[in-house]
């Protein structure tokens, strides 16, 4: 199984949107559901540190989601674009195999 993972830091005032919109019934699942090979998004909050998430993306396969990405290319960009202010900082940590 493949594992995209991603840390929020998230601007004050916008964590209920945030958990909202990245949460397990939120706008990026609804939209990754979409994908063939989609297996779910877990939303992690950081327990010592306000604002910082982690968001842990699961598909079959890595090309699954590349696949998926350029399929969807224009509604994932606008979907990121909407949620950019959202957030101070995304970073991407990278791809994981489980």
């Amino acid at each position: 199984m493949h594992v995209s993972l991603w840390e929020f830091q998230v601007k004050a005032g916008s964590e209920e949107e945030f958990e909202r919109t990245y949460g397990p019934q939120g706008e990026w699942v609804n939209f990754f559901k979409k994908g063939e090979g989609f297996v779910g998004t877990e939303l992690l909050r950081n327990v010592g540190k306000k604002g910082r998430y982690i968001t842990v993306d699961r598909w079959k396969s890595q090309a699954a989601f590349e696949d998926f990405q350029k399929k969807k290319v224009d509604e994932y960009q606008a979907i990121d674009k909407r949620c950019k202010s959202l957030t101070r900082i995304e970073l991407h940590l990278g791809y994981f195999i489980l």
